[in-house]
């Protein structure tokens, strides 16, 4: 190796192996190649979709390096999560599992091969992995915690082969959280990106026609439904109705970086995925901050909106408080963002157990860092639809909780006065969240709007 030409460099490298290999191959060369060969083409999709590259991948194994450790968990969760999938439909004898570690080290790169301790830790990380399972090195994991809404297991330091310091290891808990796991629902996070390149996740759950929902406030697609309460919010949504969710430009699983805080950069997002699924004609439903975009939406293809739902809603942030109010909350979230997002769960939850206004906090925090969230929040002030609602002519519900502190009772009364044969159905209540409180009636509200069959209990939350 030309001394000239070694360069090295700090990268997320990828490793993966099959669990029981050489087992698979005796019992069953052609069917076990095929099986590979097919495992392999959809993780190297992930990898892709996750911006990483695969590098090698010799026998069972694949190598691959990430920019970022976020990106190189995540792009493993995802890929676990479908390999699983995909075994359920091979007989028990036929699964292929892969073990996956992960690991921040320097690298040593010639053309497009790399070598070094770095990926030599990596490989005895996997190696410490259960079949389908991810483990990662202390180096990762200080670069992911907290950002991923995921559990993780310490698992020590851990003595490997021709390592000669002890590393330390984590196993990443797939899917656990604070209460149920999210994968208990159908959803299957996918990517998509806008006209000007910005890559947004979204998910798509449930059967029948199509509700599309622009998240509100910050959005986290992975955590949102581990809640009780807004699991069972989807399952019954979902039973005659296909959800279609996805994160915000700047939260959650959709592209963190984000420079423009314009309406139309919201209704982009929106655009790449609905065109992306190549949905001609749907239902929106704005809650909060998402409103004034389905708005927009619908004025600019009035054609593909069957019918426009708003809940708890507005068309003029300017009016939603005072200009002191929004100043001095907008500082605290950039200077204190723990205590901002709890004054938040606050506001959107009163009265709400301890267990509950925790994740919201959480959610709130992994969904968006301080800085983010205060953009979006002075985004959320400067929307102003309100010269486009005399223009619109879908089908409109407007949907409000009388008591709701986030967004004031008369912010959705005024906009149904103004929006032509509009529907106003005032809730009593304080809670902002739809899928808390009176729940099942929002959903039966919504049901009949649509003319979906009703799936509602009485029991309210």
């Amino acid at each position: 190796m030309n001394s000239q030409e070694v360069k090295r460099k700090l990268a997320a490298i990828f490793s993966a192996d099959v669990k029981g290999y050489s087992r698979l191959m005796e019992e069953n060369e052609i069917e076990t190649i095929r099986t590979l060969t097919t495992y392999r083409e959809i993780m190297a999709n992930f990898i892709r979709q996750h911006k990483g590259r695969v590098v090698d991948s010799p026998g069972d194994n694949l190598l691959a390096e990430f920019v970022s450790v976020v990106e190189a968990v995540q792009c493993a969760v995802e890929i676990q999560k479908e390999l699983k999938l995909k075994n359920a439909e091979l007989p028990e004898k036929s699964r292929m599992e892969f073990r996956i570690g992960i690991n921040l080290g320097d690298v040593v790169e010639e053309g497009e091969r790399i070598y070094g301790d770095g990926v030599n830790v990596t490989a005895r990380v996997q190696s410490l992995a259960n079949g389908g399972g991810i483990c990662i090195s202390g180096t990762a994991y200080d670069q992911v915690e907290g950002k991923l809404g995921l559990s993780y297991e310490n698992l020590g330091e851990q003595t490997v082969k021709n390592i000669a310091k002890p590393v330390r290891v984590y196993r990443v808990l797939i899917g656990r959280g604070t209460f149920s796991p999210a994968e208990v629902i159908d959803q299957h996070i996918q990517f998509c990106t806008t006209v000007d390149g910005v890559r947004i996740a979204y998910s798509v759950v449930g059967q029948g026609p199509f509700l599309v929902f622009p998240p509100a406030w910050v959005s986290h697609l992975q955590l949102q439904w581990e809640h009780p309460f807004t699991r069972e919010y989807l399952e019954k949504g979902t039973r005659n109705q296909t959800f279609v969710l996805y994160d915000r430009h700047g939260c959650g699983l959709s592209e963190r970086n984000r420079t423009e805080f314009t309406l139309e950069s919201e209704v982009r997002s929106l655009e790449a995925v609905i065109d992306h699924l190549k949905l001609k004609r749907f239902a929106l439903c704005g809650f909060s901050c998402g409103g004034p975009v389905a708005i927009a939406y619908a004025i600019k293809y009035p054609r593909r909106v069957s019918h426009l739902i708003l809940f708890d809603s507005y068309a003029n942030g300017e009016a939603i408080t005072t200009k002191e109010f929004k100043e001095s909350f907008t500082s605290l979230i950039r200077s204190a963002w723990g205590v901002g997002s709890k004054a938040l769960a606050d506001m959107f939850l009163p009265g709400a157990d301890v267990s509950t206004l925790k994740w919201v906090i959480r959610l709130q925090r992994e969904a968006a860092t301080a800085e983010m969230a205060a953009k979006l929040l002075d985004l959320t002030y400067d929307l102003d639809v309100t010269d486009l609602l005399p223009r619109l002519h879908v089908p409109t519900l407007v949907i409000h909780r009388k008591g709701c502190k986030a967004m004031p009772f008369h912010l959705g009364r005024e906009m149904a006065s103004l929006i032509p044969n509009s529907r106003f159905v005032p809730l009593e209540g304080s809670i902002h969240m739809p899928f808390f409180g009176d729940a099942d009636a929002v959903l039966r509200i919504t049901g009949e709007f649509l003319g979906m069959p009703a799936h509602g209990t009485d029991a309210n939350r």
